[in-house]
């Protein structure tokens, strides 16, 4: 019983085969049949063969230059192709340059708010060097004289302002190196390092705070004063 449709599906494939190839040789004698015809029009209409092969030629002519008009078609085709190839790569490149534009404006803005948070700390120093009270909110250097605060606090201004010119490029490391040679030979800042150090030495060593903090400890080193000892308030420092 199973073999019975695989019969049937092998008997309706080969009548559909029969039915193709039939269709096929169909198809070719009408071919030939129509051929012949416009043959025999052809001739009739051009008076014999020698003439039609003559109009044939003159075709054959035109079909010349019909092929050398889409040999010049093709060439406009590919040159504009290359024109709008240049033009996309200009447009690339212009907007490379408003990215890099864009990238620099956005860092003007950061330095530009780096400034005036710069100078909003500036003015918070200064009203707490003016006045002996506030520094009693910050805390910074506690049990010291106010003399001895406003010192730590000035030290202070002066090493968060070479940070920043570090920060924004403005000093190479051997330049801060150098400058912080001068100033650590100063007692009242060496008295400052002591009470900050411990903070400063918690930063990350990768961040640009981290190598300042390393330039001066180099520089502490080579002008004699070693690693200052921790001070009073020595978790202090801004």
């Amino acid at each position: 019983m199973a073999g019975v449709p695989v019969w049937r599906s092998a008997a309706r494939i080969c009548a559909w085969l029969a039915t193709a190839g039939a269709g096929v040789i169909l198809v070719g004698a009408a071919s030939v049949v129509i051929s012949g015809w416009l043959i025999d029009g052809v001739e009739q209409v051009n008076g014999d063969r020698q003439t039609a092969t003559e109009r044939s030629a003159l075709g054959e002519y035109f079909g010349a230059v019909s092929a050398v008009f889409s040999g010049l078609a093709l060439l406009l085709l590919v040159t504009t192709l290359l024109f709008q190839q240049r033009e996309l790569q200009l447009q690339r490149r212009e907007l490379a340059l408003q990215r890099e534009e864009l990238v620099a404006s956005r860092a003007e803005l950061r330095r530009s708010a780096a400034a005036d948070l710069r100078g909003l700390h500036v003015q918070l120093t200064q009203m707490q060097m003016d006045d002996p009270s506030l520094s009693e909110v910050w805390n910074d250097f506690p049990g010291q004289p106010h003399a001895v605060v406003k010192q730590h606090l000035f030290a202070n201004l002066t090493y968060s302002h070479l940070l920043l010119a570090f920060q924004w490029g403005d000093r190479s490391e051997d330049d801060l190196l150098h400058e912080a040679r001068d100033i650590v030979r100063s007692p009242a800042f060496r008295s400052y390092w002591a009470a900050s150090r411990s903070l400063k030495a918690s930063l990350p060593p990768d961040s640009d705070e981290g190598r300042m903090f390393r330039l001066f400890e180099r520089a502490m080193a080579e002008t004699g004063g070693g690693d200052p000892p921790p001070g009073p308030g020595a978790g202090a420092g801004n």
